[in-house]
């Protein structure tokens, strides 16, 4: 198994993507601390995950509350003695153009999809540090490398992602700590609930992913999980500061 004797934190790991990288790490021999904001859905995945006969710990977490951020990385320390990889993945949708998007919106946006990665990551790189290194990945999205009609929130903090994990991956090189950007294109999850009400229903975005995306179809959570394991191991040693980019071509289309 190529993580064993490893720990990751997974935020936003009680649904969707989150929970399919929870379960791809613990499967190679990581012990996977689960952090999502709705307790019942992160001590599922860790049910599943010690079903597998892996390690795992659900702990609760608001990441946009930095107190709560603060309790998970010592909690984590506190159970395992060490962090090796972080998956900070938790982040939210908010649909609109400019005039559509309230204030409060944006700045949801920005407190979820931007703040809470700088957050979550400032507090694992002490520890990561002390050990000489290890792995980061925080997710953007293929919107943050191109651009969507009518998400002006989305695609603005996705794209401070991609450039906040860039600066990180220069000033941390050499520390053995490698920052890479996670950018999914379409899954099929409930995620898209924004993108589906600005298309108008969910046959409307069936048929925009058969018709714009190369490839024709939806990833599955375990094809995205696939990436997250090889960002998260030492098959991507020599890579970081990168966008990772699963999306069935739709970017270059």
């Amino acid at each position: 198994m190529i993580l064993e004797g490893r720990v990751a934190i997974v935020t936003g790991a009680g649904s969707g993507i989150g929970r399919a990288g929870a379960r791809a790490l613990a499967r190679e021999g990581a012990a996977v601390v689960v952090a999502d904001k709705v307790g019942e859905a992160g001590e599922e995945t860790a049910e599943m995950i010690r079903a597998d006969g892996a390690r795992a710990l659900a702990v609760t977490t608001d990441v946009t509350d930095d107190t709560q951020v603060t309790a998970l990385v010592e909690r984590t320390i506190a159970e395992f003695h060490r962090i090796d990889i972080l998956h900070s993945h938790a982040g939210i949708q908010v649909e609109g153009t400019l005039e559509e998007v309230e204030p409060e919106g944006m700045d949801d946006s920005w407190r979820l999809n931007v703040r809470a990665h700088f957050m979550t990551a400032r507090a694992v790189v002490p520890q990561i540090r002390r050990q000489g290194g290890g792995s980061i990945i925080i997710t953007s999205s293929n919107s943050g490398v191109f651009y969507d009609h009518e998400m002006i929130a989305y695609a603005t903090t996705k794209h401070a992602v991609v450039a906040m994990v860039r600066q990180m991956a220069i000033d941390y090189g050499r520390e053995g700590i490698r920052f890479n950007a996670l950018c999914p294109g379409w899954v099929d999850t409930p995620f898209n609930a924004p993108f589906m009400r600005q298309m108008g229903g969910r046959k409307a975005l069936e048929r925009h992913v058969r018709e714009k995306i190369p490839m024709g179809r939806w990833a599955s959570v375990d094809e995205i999980a696939e990436a997250i394991l090889f960002l998260a191991s030492d098959r991507s040693s020599f890579m970081t500061g990168q966008a990772l980019v699963i999306d069935g071509g739709e970017c270059i289309a």
